[in-house]
């Protein structure tokens, strides 16, 4: 029997990518109920008749609430009765939020905030909250979102701590391949319509993640947080370049066409800050980032200092074990879509 048995979890933008996955993981287990949160009903419509058709003794433990974190009532009034929350709803690509800075401030910034008031109020048990590598250094409106958010999660886990309650902690990570509105899938389309690849940078480095990684990654964290965690995976990486030519390896060569880079991007990432790495521990497949336990009483540091704020490197896409050609189109073929996608291209 486990944690979830005869539990309540509720997941935040739980009809993305990362909900999808997430269900398939427990929809079969002996968890009581699951709960998704979000503002489509579009998409909630289309994963309810998705699970009635393909997992009908199972889909009634599968309940939607329309609502929006930007709505502190709305997520409070789902929040009742909820022991685990997982939270993934955020605007997530760098492009609109550079243009749309705001939004993505009222949503990743505010609406965790609204989130995790309700989780502390409703007496909810644990939250793991989602961030990205774009969190780490951010140059982009994501990023610094992001970066925000991940602070608003550590002075709620202080607080909740303090109270004795909620435990709230964070998972941080990288590209998670073929997501929505991520790279491999545009560039299958390309392909498929027969034109070439567009390619931002070729020497740009990220993180490979599927998406059953991302969700080990958030039950790890839920298994082994202390109230304000940051955990890692530590991951693979590929240039851009080299997934390109994986992509069209599996697919067809179709050439490839350099666009340029986009608002805000990088030319690698990082999941892992030099400050954060001097608190980091080392956990196998994971690092566990101990949240800064320094208060708000400044003059002791004026008066004493500290001899070590930053270990001599950063965790990035550059430094990580890279994949070559093949290593990477043995990645890319652990996502459920590009197996989708090779056996309609086999028919």
């Amino acid at each position: 029997m486990s944690v979830f048995s005869g539990a309540t979890l509720m997941i935040t933008g739980g009809t993305g990518s990362f909900g999808n996955t997430v269900l398939k993981h427990f929809l079969t287990t002996d968890i009581g109920e699951i709960r998704i949160f979000s503002r489509d009903e579009k998409k909630q419509d289309d994963m309810r008749h998705d699970l009635q058709a393909r997992f009908p003794e199972y889909a009634g433990k599968v309940k939607f609430y329309i609502g929006d974190v930007r709505s502190a009532q709305s997520i409070k009034d789902a929040m009742w009765g909820v022991d685990y929350v997982f939270h993934a709803a955020a605007l997530k690509q760098v492009p609109s939020c550079e243009f749309f800075p705001m939004e993505a401030v009222r949503t990743n910034v505010e609406g965790t905030d609204n989130m995790l008031h309700a989780a502390i109020d409703c007496g909810v048990k644990r939250v793991v909250c989602l961030s990205t590598d774009k969190a780490a250094y951010p140059i982009n409106a994501m990023g610094i979102s992001k970066a925000m958010m991940e602070h608003v999660i550590y002075a709620n886990a202080r607080v909740a701590a303090e109270r004795g309650g909620t435990v709230i902690c964070c998972t941080r990570y990288g590209n998670v391949m073929c997501s929505r509105g991520s790279v491999i899938p545009l560039f299958v389309d390309q392909i498929k319509a027969g034109n070439p690849i567009t390619i931002t940078d070729p020497n740009m480095t990220r993180f490979l993640m599927n998406l059953d990684e991302a969700v080990d990654l958030v039950k790890f964290a839920f298994e082994h947080a202390n109230p304000g965690d940051l955990f890692i995976q530590k991951a693979d990486a590929s240039t851009i370049g080299v997934l390109a030519q994986a992509v069209q390896k599996l697919f067809g060569d179709t050439g490839t066409r350099i666009i340029g880079t986009r608002h805000g991007e990088k030319l690698y990432e990082t999941l892992m800050t030099r400050e954060e790495r001097l608190r980091a521990e080392d956990m196998g497949n994971y690092y566990r980032v101990a949240p800064d336990s320094r208060d708000l009483n400044y003059d002791k540091f004026f008066i004493e200092g500290q001899a070590h704020t930053e270990a001599d490197e950063s965790y990035t896409s550059h430094n990580t074990r890279r994949l070559d050609v093949d290593g990477t189109v043995e990645k890319i073929l652990t996502t459920d879509y590009v197996q989708e996608q090779l056996r309609f291209v086999e028919k």
